[in-house]
């Protein structure tokens, strides 16, 4: 009994959002569909002509409580529960006069809406939907014999799943929807307890909620032979799974998550910034007194590893920087807005795919997820930033105050690069980066000796990282990673301090005659 077609005699209609819902009730009225409906989705459909009942007319019981009670009513959930297969629940509906309903058409009071309008709490308190989520879990549950609808999307598959099977809806379109009502109350459901727990101050419950909706499915995941898609939560910090992408191919597993690290590093600057992203690491970062300028040095650090990558910047992309970017091939630029000039220089790359959104706030807090094998690993962004009046200088020799801008914008480049991370800072600008690697020492030298081949590219006399800073996202355990950067040609270090041989690390630096701070602050990304 559960596959067959159901025709659609009546029909509960109850929507907050009211897109579409006059064409598509017009449709099923226009088929002889009896319409039940409540409140203001009652008078727009009165409004437009459209033949309806109101719900307390139906059920004999008056909207009582503001509203707050209206379908919560056994004529309302007996005719959306009841099994049209079985006697019992057929006698049932006969002796309580219960009429089966057989369309309910739902969608929820905008909660997370609300919420991220930042309406007090007895405004979203009463924003939370009851009557509605009682409703769809009853009509999904029993999707053998009830179609249920929860997005004004899918009002035009009911209607030529309607329109083909005479009047009925099959049961695969049943099924669908039930699954997309269920997902639908879950998400409404765990943006609620976020709510709540965010409310408390508690950033991991006992049950943590977690839900997203789906923005778009990707071609594949991070190779050929995975699947993946895009979801948006309800997260209000403005990010790359919110941005509008103005032209190019379609994004990439890969492109989305490299772009989401060129963004997080750029939005962490308050001059104008450049950072250029080569599988999640940042290849190139520079700051400047424009950002044509930022770009030309961010570019200069490692045009090799370039190529190819990905661009964010934090100001508004003029036509001379993006003349300047569209010299070399890359596979996204983020801005947060870009001038009509830029984008008519741009749009002559059809690939090149171009993402505009808001910059986030390196500060505001969140929680970062990943994936293990049966759970999710959680934890608060990484927020924490070390001013320069929280710097510790431990070694005899104070830093410049240049060097002590390099340390500055060298420790929080170094927050976004994989550990072990090593970055070697000249002039506000990246000219080395160790990213990855399993000792400090080997990300010491691999950024040093790959800063001294691309000087020797350009035609430099001597190698990038003469006169630079060196930023450590965390401790140096041994003196040779420290070493590493001295024979590279460093004068300062900054780094978290707090190893057990620290006093050696510091003894180190003092015999070179370099200045070293401490942070009190790691930055491990794995």
């Amino acid at each position: 009994m559960t596959d067959m077609h159901v025709p659609i005699l009546r029909a509960l209609i109850s929507v907050a959002d009211k897109t579409g819902v006059v064409d598509f009730a017009r449709f099923l009225s226009g088929r002889g569909v009896e319409i039940l409906s409540t409140g203001g989705s009652a008078r727009a459909l009165a409004e437009a002509g459209i033949p309806v009942k109101e719900v307390s007319q139906h059920t004999g019981f008056p909207e009582i409580m503001d509203g707050r009670v209206k379908t919560l009513h056994p004529k309302i959930h007996g005719g959306l529960l009841a099994r049209r297969d079985r006697a019992d629940h057929l006698d049932a509906m006969t002796d309580y006069s219960i009429a089966p309903i057989d369309l309910l058409v739902n969608n929820l009071y905008p909660f997370e809406d609300t919420v991220a309008g930042g309406a007090d709490f007895d405004t979203c308190i009463e924003n939370i939907d009851i009557g509605g989520v009682a409703m769809i879990r009853a009509g999904a549950k029993n999707h053998a014999f009830v179609t249920v609808v929860t997005a004004p999307a899918d009002y035009q598959a009911v209607i030529e799943d309607m329109t083909t099977h005479s009047g009925a809806t099959s049961p695969e379109l049943r099924r669908r929807l039930a699954a997309a009502a269920y997902a639908r109350t879950a998400a409404y459901e765990a943006a609620i307890a976020r709510w709540f727990a965010d409310g408390q101050g508690e950033p991991f419950p006992e049950w943590l909620a977690l839900a997203g909706r789906r923005v778009q499915t990707l071609r594949y995941g991070e190779n050929p032979h995975q699947q993946a898609a895009l979801y948006r939560t309800g997260e209000p910090r403005p990010g790359i799974a919110g941005a509008r992408q103005l032209q190019g191919k379609e994004l990439s597993y890969n492109n989305i998550a490299d772009a989401d690290a060129a963004l997080e590093l750029v939005c962490e600057f308050d001059d104008p910034a450049v950072v250029i992203v080569k599988h999640a690491n940042p290849c190139g970062v520079a700051l400047g007194d424009d950002l044509i300028g930022a770009y030309g040095r961010a570019f200069a650090a490692d045009p090799v590893s370039a190529f190819g990558g990905i661009v964010a910047v934090n100001r508004t992309l003029d036509a001379a920087t993006a003349g300047a970017i569209a010299d070399t091939f890359y596979e996204v630029i983020v801005a947060p807005e870009v001038e009509a000039g830029a984008l008519a220089l741009l749009e002559a790359k059809k690939n090149l795919r171009l993402l505009v959104t808001a910059l986030p706030d390196a500060t505001t807090p969140g929680l970062a997820v990943r994936s293990v094998a049966g759970g999710l690993l959680v934890q608060t962004r990484d927020t924490g930033r070390t001013l320069e009046d929280m710097f510790r200088v431990v070694t005899r020799r104070q830093p410049t105050q240049d060097e002590l801008l390099d340390m500055a914008f060298g420790f929080l480049v170094c927050k976004h690069v994989k550990s072990n991370a090593i970055v070697y800072v000249k002039g506000r600008t990246t000219v080395g980066v160790g990213a990855g690697q399993m000792s400090r020492v080997d990300s010491a030298r691999l950024a040093a000796r790959k800063a001294a081949e691309l000087g020797a590219a350009a035609g430099e006399a001597e190698s990038r990282t003469a006169g630079s800073v060196v930023a450590s996202d965390a401790f140096f355990p041994f003196a040779d990673g420290l070493l590493a950067a001295v024979e590279a040609g460093a004068t300062a270090v900054i780094q978290p301090g707090g190893s057990m041989r620290d006093e050696e690390v510091i003894k180190a630096a003092d015999d070179h005659g370099i200045a070293m701070v401490f942070t009190g602050m790691r930055h491990f990304r794995h």
